[in-house]
């Protein structure tokens, strides 16, 4: 070590610190030369020129010293008229000669012989090699008349009276202003408004004409009127707007002629000037000029960034951010690329919006344009996509360098981003939000098949509303689901909140079953403190604290509710007098008065006011079993604290065999061995891990194809396989990675395996091999090339045997020359498989909202009439959800994914909306977090009567918290000539074999048809209601065909009224059985299907407690996670599950019994 210490040198005397600070004289001997480098020609020329012309701040003030300049003069003008005589004669020497004081006479020379050097030595620094060119220059040759006759007077004393035209020096100071404006431009390195400047030029030249007029006249007037010089301003100011009174004219022929020229002048200038003001107005119209900083340091304002702005997409925008009371003060601020439309130009002309929404013209990729919409400052920004573009790869990657330019620019301003593929989403995985479109629109479509009206649900859960809509309708269904789709979600530190913090230290379903029935809320989920993850139905074990964040569904948050106990009160003082309290039809009721209807439900059997055994009054009396005097179990209490023993959720992982031996004894085939796992192969980066059930060795890419044999099977159709549930189609463009999102939900670790339906995927291109990669583990999915405009491709693909249709929205179809025609198409085509299997439930995805009124079209039918005077009304009234009451959306058989848009735009002020949206739907599994199924009422189940006896029936039972209702209700319609026409013969067949339902139904029906009356009917619910109108169409047409005579006249008449009476129905049936023989099918499962349409559906998200419960109404239900809860063996939970709800899919055999 010492040896290298050695070896290394000290530093040379001039490398040290201490020399470098003070200096050392080894310096000075050093033979180093010192080279000076000049930006600029180091000469006594170039120098002046840096000083007054190129370097911008020495530059201005030169300038602004040489505008005051110019201004003193003509303010020296103006004293010398003030100090004239003006009894000078008549003639022209008034016109050459003035009267010009001596210190006066000083002063002009002096800034005379100032402006002239000025003046020579801006020429000679600006020269170029032509000096005429700078001579005839219009400023040098002012700048000479009015400077070098002062100068002369210097040696020729006579001609110091000499008039010299100085007010002429006003149009170089409107030069040098022009030039100083620009000159502070560039030393600030800031572009002020080009407005502006236009403006500011066009002022100052009106200003100097008036100027040059008023003094001219009044000096050529000298020797005609003597004019003073606040008259001549009058007259200049006169003539020049065109009025002319007439009371001041020019006397002499010089200042008539001088008038002549400065109106020409006038007439040649302004106009040039105002055209290039109105251009930089239109131009300014169209980019939108900037968003003012003083008004972004003051005022909150978001930025909406988008590639294309439609109106649909805009108002959706303003009205669901407007929506919410704290941000009305909000500016939103629109960056779009693009020229704003016709159609949001009339819309932001509106004062509503005029005031508070502002268009730029920019793109996100420039700082200068991210700039003038003040982003640094911004409270958020929402970057959306443009779901119309053919390549939506191609948007998708346009929005991911929005994102990415906003973030470098303003890297603390909160961004919201809209993204279509999910491959694309871990680019923008930065976003505050991120909403992808495929994966919720795919998740929801297959919850469709298991949860009717899912999306319907989702989307009304997402959209702000009142609750008002619908509530002026005589429809009593109308009125209900209005009000229910007014329940959003909400949440709530429970210390601070009145609902739940009663509820602190119980369990989760037992403040989740007391809310309810004493406030009317439903509690869904909550958050930790010390925990990130939200967690929906976390269970009985989960005991509340009072730091948890409570979310919960209700009309409106607990913030702006009233808390009224005295309905209470009365109800609680009657005791059990109100013995009417569950009768007439189900209405919107005051939930005060749900306490002690739950003790009456709870504890019936002990009390002594027990409701008469008549037919009446008999719905609150528990049901007997098999004409034996045996009771029912009754509802049990929901615990405090969870009882290991007593309850004992679902554990899925438990029992495997469990499934399989059933199936096996029931059904007599042996069922393939599934596993539960985690996919092995996702399709893109970022996909949430969910478990799921699985082949335990992954399926050949041969067997995946359904109608073609390979080596290991030689099915070709949906029979052979021999499937024991009804499969599910869905109808795609492409196999694109959201389909992958489909699949998860439908095969996830908590659904039974005697609910799993096939999956059959029609694809009108060939999917990739990393596709068919990803979807090989998952038991009984399949695909198949063809389209859904196909019927061979529908028989083939076995629709005949599929239960549900999905028909995604194709990406080609969505770019249209007329914009809502992009799903023409989509419509027609479903419009005639709804027509060839009208039993199949169809699920149709379009790309515009407003499309939804066509489908199941009825030209003449008075009702749907009825439905679009309702959604204008509720569409002039403010509503955000207008087409709600459009049938098809309310039976969740449509959806759009713009409906969707809402939820990135409520995440703005509910962070939290997208997570619990996310996990509903599935695509997020969170340890201990619940999910969403859905269980159907059947006859057996009616003696629950409410749902607020049901709701503590599945809190006390299964720890499931309903969050819903989806009711299906018999209505008739009104059936239009060539529909009568058409179902006559199937009127005449079911005229005897109906005939009680139609007593009962002509019996107690309502005008319309629309309810079923009591829950306690046992005839079949869904049956088709026959109106008058089939009766008189029926009783003219009977003797018509009596009457015939002769033998050869009634045989011809009958068959003509045979083919007459062939309907529709009957045409379609032998269409699809000839096609099937024509493929080689079995045409045994494809029956005569009755027709549906008779039928509407609605969702009632968390009715009231006292909400009837009917007949084949599906519960929305949230289901504890099962992974949560694996105790104990399986016998024990086998002996505990007896009396637990078994099933959650409405459409399999096994249906749930309560």
């Amino acid at each position: 070590m010492t040896d290298l210490d050695s070896e290394v040198l000290p530093l040379p005397p001039r490398y040290r610190f201490r020399d470098l600070l003070l200096g050392d004289q080894s310096f000075q001997s050093d033979d180093r030369v010192q080279v000076e480098f000049y930006v600029n020609e180091n000469t006594f020329k170039e120098r002046l020129k840096l000083f007054f012309i190129k370097n911008q701040r020495s530059s201005l003030r030169i300038r602004l010293f040489n505008f005051s300049l110019k201004l003193l003069t003509c303010l020296l003008y103006i004293v010398r008229v003030l100090l004239d005589d003006p009894n000078q004669g008549i003639g022209w020497a008034p016109i050459l000669w003035v009267e010009r004081k001596m210190a006066l006479w000083a002063i002009q020379v002096i800034v005379a012989m100032i402006s002239f050097l000025e003046t020579m030595l801006l020429m000679y620094l600006s020269y170029k090699g032509n000096i005429w060119e700078q001579i005839f220059q219009v400023s040098f040759v002012l700048e000479m008349i009015n400077t070098l006759p002062f100068i002369i007077t210097i040696f020729w004393p006579p001609l110091r009276n000499l008039f010299i035209p100085v007010f002429l020096n006003c149009w170089l100071a409107k030069h040098a202003l022009e030039n100083m404006i620009n000159d502070f431009h560039r030393a600030i390195l800031r572009t002020q408004s080009a407005m502006f400047n236009q403006v500011l030029i066009l002022f100052c030249t009106l200003l100097c004409l008036v100027f040059t007029g008023t003094c001219g006249i009044q000096h050529l007037e000298r020797s005609g009127g003597n004019l003073s010089l606040l008259t001549s301003f009058y007259f200049c100011i006169v003539t020049f707007s065109t009025v002319g009174y007439g009371d001041v004219t020019p006397k002499i022929w010089p200042s008539q002629l001088l008038v002549v020229i400065m109106i020409c002048v006038a007439l040649v200038v302004l106009p040039l000037q105002f055209e290039e003001l109105v251009y930089l107005w239109m131009e300014r119209q169209k980019s939108g000029g900037n968003y003012s900083r003083h008004r972004a340091q003051t005022e909150k304002h978001v930025v909406l960034c988008v590639s294309s702005l439609k109106i649909d997409l805009l108002m959706d925008f303003l009205n669901e951010f407007y929506a919410h009371p704290r941000l009305q003060d909000y500016y939103v601020v629109i960056l779009c690329p693009t020229e704003m439309d016709v159609q949001v130009r009339r819309v932001l002309q509106i004062p509503l919006w005029s005031q508070r929404v502002i268009y730029l013209q920019g793109s996100a990729l420039k700082d200068q344009d991210l700039m003038r919409a003040k982003m640094d400052n911004g409270e958020a920004c929402f970057i959306l996509s443009s779901r119309n573009e053919v390549d939506r790869t191609a948007a998708d990657h346009q929005t991911i360098l929005r994102a990415w330019a906003v973030k470098d620019f303003a890297p603390n301003c909160p961004l919201y981003v809209q993204i279509l593929k999910p491959e694309n989403k871990f680019h923008v995985k930065f976003a505050d939000h991120v909403v992808c479109e495929e994966e919720c629109k795919y998740a929801l479509l297959a919850l469709n098949c298991i949860c009717p009206a899912t999306s319907t649900l989702i989307t009304l859960l997402v959209h702000t509303s009142r609750g008002q809509e619908g509530q002026e309708s005589p429809e009593q269904w109308q009125r209900m689901y209005g009000r229910c789709s007014g329940n959003e979600v909400y949440h709530i530190r429970m210390g601070d909140s009145k609902f739940f913090r009663e509820y602190e230290g119980k369990s989760f379903t037992y403040a989740a079953f007391h809310a309810h029935k004493k406030y009317g809320v439903c509690l869904i989920g909550l958050k930790r403190e010390d925990h990130k993850s939200i967690l929906l139905n976390p269970g009985p074990r989960h005991i509340l604290a009072a730091s948890d964040t409570c979310f919960y569904i209700n009309i409106t948050k607990e913030e702006n509710s009233a808390f009224i106990f005295k309905q209470e009160e009365k109800q609680r003082r009657q005791g059990c007098s109100g013995q009417g309290l569950y009768e007439g039809p189900s209405r919107l009721p005051v939930h005060s008065i749900i306490a002690s209807v739950g003790t009456v439900a709870m504890d019936l059997q002990n009390t002594e006011c027990r409701p008469p055994q008549s037919r009446g009054d008999s719905k609150l009396a528990l049901p007997t079993e098999n004409g034996s005097g045996s009771r029912r179990p009754s509802i049990a209490p929901v615990l405090e604290l969870a009882d290991s023993s007593a309850l004992l959720p679902c554990d899925l992982l438990s029992d495997q065999s469990e499934d399989e031996t059933a199936q096996s004894d029931d059904e007599g085939l042996s069922v393939v061995e599934y596993v539960k796992g985690y996919p092995p192969n996702s399709p893109y980066i970022g996909s949430s891990p969910t478990l799921c059930h699985l082949l335990p060795v992954k399926a050949p890419f041969c067997c995946l194809r359904l109608d073609k044999g390979c080596k290991h099977n030689s099915y070709e159709d949906a029979k052979a396989y021999g499937f024991k549930n009804k499969l599910i189609i869905v109808s795609a463009e492409t196999a694109g990675n959201g389909l992958y999102n489909f699949i998860v939900p439908l095969r996830a670790y908590y659904r039974s395996r005697k609910e799993l339906n096939p999956i059959v995927l029609l694809l009108d291109n060939k999917p990739d091999h990393h596709f068919l990669e990803a979807i090989c583990c998952f038991p009984m999915v399949y695909y198949m090339e063809g389209s859904v405009d196909n019927l061979d491709s529908l028989l083939q693909c076995g629709i005949i045997y599929a239960d549900n249709l999905v028909v995604v929205d194709k990406e080609s179809t969505m770019s249209a020359e007329e914009d809502y025609m992009a799903d023409a198409k989509t419509i027609v085509n479903v419009q005639t498989m709804f027509r060839l299997f009208p039993s199949l439930s169809i699920t149709t995805e379009l790309t515009h909202p407003s499309n939804m009124r066509f489908m199941q079209f009825r030209a003449k039918d008075s009702y749907s009439l009825a439905l679009s005077k309702l959604e204008k009304r509720e569409r002039e009234n403010g509503s955000n959800l207008a087409f709600m009451f459009r049938l098809p959306f309310a039976a969740g058989r449509v959806f759009s994914i713009s409906m969707l848009d809402t939820l990135l735009y409520q995440s703005f002020v509910k962070d939290y909306m997208i997570t619990i949206t996310r996990l509903l739907l599935g695509l997020d599994t969170t340890p201990g977090s619940g999910y969403l199924c859905a269980m159907k009422i059947s006859e057996d189940d009616l003696w629950i009567h409410t749902y607020g006896r049901l709701f503590q029936k599945l809190c006390s039972s299964s720890a499931e918290i309903p969050i819903g209702i989806y009711r299906t209700e018999c209505h008739v319609f009104t059936t239009s000539e060539s529909q009568i026409s058409v179902n006559m013969e199937d009127c005449e067949d079911t005229r005897e074999v109906k005939g009680p339902w139609a007593a009962q139904a002509g019996g107690g029906g309502s005008a319309h048809g629309r309810h079923l009356g009591g829950s306690d009917q046992t005839d079949p619910p869904l049956l088709r209601h026959k109106s008058l109108q089939w009766a008189r169409k029926l009783s003219r047409r009977g003797p018509k065909q009596a009457g015939k005579a002769a033998a050869a006249a009634e045989w011809m008449g009958q068959q003509r009224l045979s083919l007459y009476q062939r309907s529709e129905r009957q045409e379609l049936s032998e269409l699809v059985k000839n096609r099937m023989k024509h493929l080689g099918l079995p045409t045994t499962g494809y029956d005569e299907m009755n027709d549906q349409q008779n039928t509407l559906s609605y969702v009632l998200i968390n009715p009231p407690p006292d909400t009837r419960l009917e007949p084949n109404d599906i519960v929305y239900l949230i289901r504890s996670d099962p992974l949560a809860h694996v105790a104990g063996s399986s016998q024990a939970r086998k002996s505990s599950y007896s009396h637990k709800l078994a099933s959650c899919n409405p459409e399999t055999r096994d249906e749930t019994q309560l």
